[in-house]
């Protein structure tokens, strides 16, 4: 199944700066970190997860540095059906 992790950064920049680079090697391992990418405006990102079952792709996010250091303000997964459909 494909999933979406969408996500929003507390305004603590000194500390995102600090934990980001342990967060993009972690996407990075899972293979994730080049599908989605950053909102325009830096406040958070979309990235695309392929995980088994809901189960899975729910410990691949509390995994994510960003989760363990409390630096998200809000965030989402929700199951994603993508469509070739160009519309």
């Amino acid at each position: 199944m494909t999933w979406a992790y969408v996500y929003f950064m507390k305004n603590e920049a000194a500390r995102v700066r600090e934990v980001a680079p342990h967060h993009a090697r972690y996407w990075s391992a899972t293979g994730s970190a080049e599908r989605g990418g950053p909102f325009s405006d830096r406040s958070g990102r979309l990235i695309i997860i392929d995980a088994a079952d809901e189960g899975a792709a729910g410990q691949m996010v509390a995994d994510d540095p960003f989760q363990c250091a409390a630096l998200l303000e809000q965030w989402w997964l929700k199951a994603w059906e993508p469509t070739d459909d160009p519309r």
